[in-house]
């Protein structure tokens, strides 16, 4: 039995990345109201193997025709990923918490969030069941509207959650807490405005001893996600979080990230650190002074850095590209946005072309691999101009990451998609599996440009193995299916270079050619013939 029950929900989608969904926020939350005195748990959903295959939810049902098929690709079947809502509502009810609070992060998985507050009210209909996070944040109103939520805490939890279970213990004015809704007795809604941590070097380091941390090990050691930052000072019209948003830009100082690291380090090995920072190296100085320290913390036994998120390519001098080669990062995970000047306007980003090859040449200088990022399927977005994209990455020593566009309540995009009424007909559609926008650039268009992303990235790494690229040939109707995943990809791509067409192999060997638009592969096909593919 605890007060405070604080739980991340199962998530139901095409594919999952564990190593993404440390609950580093509740975490924290959790840290702030202990601090307070209150007994406080997690139950993490997502902390185990555990997934199972259900039926396509029925708002999800034109997805078929894309992913139809038990191909190659990890978008062949809709899993149900964590603990069943069975076991989460043994959990619910054993705790007896006189509060749940229950995180809703993306828009997308608020169906999963909400059924475990229906769970929860079920279960302990005396305790009060609150949800926080970017979703009800932006759309308290939509979420309010169900009644097994109580109230929403809008904003940053760790100030607000600990004030909320003081005011239920005393019977004090709910109207006192920074960042609440709930119902007046009239019905009406009672709406703060979001709260913001100002101080972020007065929170309490997250209480990571809650969270299952052999679950998210990777090779014997742990992995954690850090956030040295919130926010972020630019101001990207797909982004809900930047600098016209409520969460405005804030850094902790260098010396209270890596205090957090050797807090959390104390008789554990850490063998892989992830900054989910939106903009790590926005600010030089302080980033060298991060970089220093995490060097002297673990000395010659440095766990890999990465900043999954994406690095602002202007941001990478080659004193900073040198200072995380030498504290552990491998990899540069690089945010370009599009190669089209027209685009980046619409994005409103800046043209970082320039600097995106300034840093992949500092890159290669110090044997470190890089991924680009480019986003496609936005609204308006041009998919000839997404394919050039694609080609501007192929003539370079990078990998390619297609991130399908999806509206991210309280962007200037998900305004612009709602004026046009575009946006999909339900929450769930919302994540970029779903191909949420059909506009100027289709559906089709968005799935063909997300696997020829796959197919480039695949000759890259025969070029990056010395290797000749498959003769070409047309497309067969069988592959033995015993054959190693390597070599189907290789009959595949031979009968791709030669005639355009994507295909799929089903467990049987039968193959078939997937929906994709055959106008963006024969561009796509033209534009490798012109000029040499450069490796990974």
């Amino acid at each position: 039995m605890v007060d405070i029950l604080l739980v991340q929900p199962p998530i139901e989608d095409f594919y999952l990345t564990a190593k993404r969904t440390i609950p580093y926020g509740l975490a924290s939350i959790a840290a702030s109201a202990s601090r307070k005195g209150y007994s406080v748990s997690i139950f993490d959903s997502l902390a185990t193997g555990k997934s199972r295959i259900r039926q396509m939810p029925e708002d999800l049902a034109y997805l078929a025709s894309y992913y139809r098929r038990e191909d190659q690709s990890p978008f062949a079947l809709f899993r149900h990923y964590g603990y069943s809502f069975e076991h989460i509502r043994r959990q619910i009810k054993d705790s007896n918490a006189f509060l749940v609070g229950i995180s809703s992060m993306f828009t997308a998985y608020s169906d999963t969030a909400l059924s475990v507050a229906q769970i929860a009210k079920e279960c302990l209909p005396e305790s009060t069941v609150v949800l926080g996070g970017h979703h009800p944040t932006a759309l308290p109103k939509e979420v309010m509207s169900e009644p097994f939520v109580d109230m929403i805490l809008r904003g940053e939890g760790e100030l607000s959650l600990p004030k909320l279970a003081a005011a239920l213990k005393s019977g004090s004015s709910l109207a006192e807490v920074p960042g609440i809704v709930f119902r007046n007795p009239d019905g009406s809604l009672f709406i703060s405005e979001p709260t913001v941590v100002d101080e972020l070097d007065k929170v309490p380091f997250p209480a990571f001893s809650l969270i299952r941390r052999s679950f998210y090990q990777r090779f014997g050691k742990d992995s954690i996600s850090i956030t040295a930052s919130r926010g972020c000072p630019m101001a990207c019209s797909y982004c809900a979080t930047g600098k016209n948003s409520w969460m405005k830009f804030r850094k902790r100082s260098a010396e209270s990230v890596i205090d957090e690291i050797r807090f959390f380090k104390k008789r554990r090995q850490v063998g892989f650190i992830n900054f989910e920072d939106e903009n790590l190296t926005i600010d030089q100085k302080w980033f060298l002074e991060l970089m220093k320290g995490i060097q002297h913390l673990f000395f010659d036994n440095l766990p890999e850095l990465r900043a999954m998120n994406g690095l602002f390519p202007p941001t990478l001098s080659e004193t900073v590209v040198r200072a995380m080669k030498a504290t552990g990062f491998k990899t540069l995970n690089l945010s370009l946005g599009s190669a089209d000047s027209k685009q980046l306007a619409r994005f409103n980003r800046p043209d970082v072309r320039d600097a995106f090859d300034r840093a992949l040449e500092l890159a290669r200088k110090k044997s470190l691999s890089a991924v680009g990022y480019i986003i496609v399927g936005a609204p308006g977005q041009d998919p000839v101009s997404s394919v050039e994209d694609l080609l501007f990455l192929a003539r370079r020593h990078v990998l390619c990451g297609v991130s399908v566009f999806y509206p991210a309540p309280g962007s200037a995009d998900y305004k612009r998609c709602r004026d046009l009424g575009i946006l999909p007909n339900s929450f769930s559609a919302m994540r970029a599996t779903a191909l949420p926008i059909d506009h100027r650039t289709s559906r089709t268009d968005s799935v063909t440009l997300l696997r020829l992303g796959r197919i480039l990235n695949f000759i890259k790494s025969i070029v990056s193995a010395g290797q000749s690229l498959p003769f070409h040939e047309p497309g067969r109707e069988l592959i033995d299916p015993n054959l190693p995943r390597q070599q189907k990809g290789l009959q595949l791509l031979a009968s791709f270079l030669n005639d355009g067409v994507i295909r799929g192999i089903e467990p049987d060997g039968t193959v078939y050619r997937q929906r994709t638009s055959t106008r963006l592969c024969r561009q796509f096909l033209e534009g490798l013939r012109k000029e040499p593919i450069a490796g990974e």
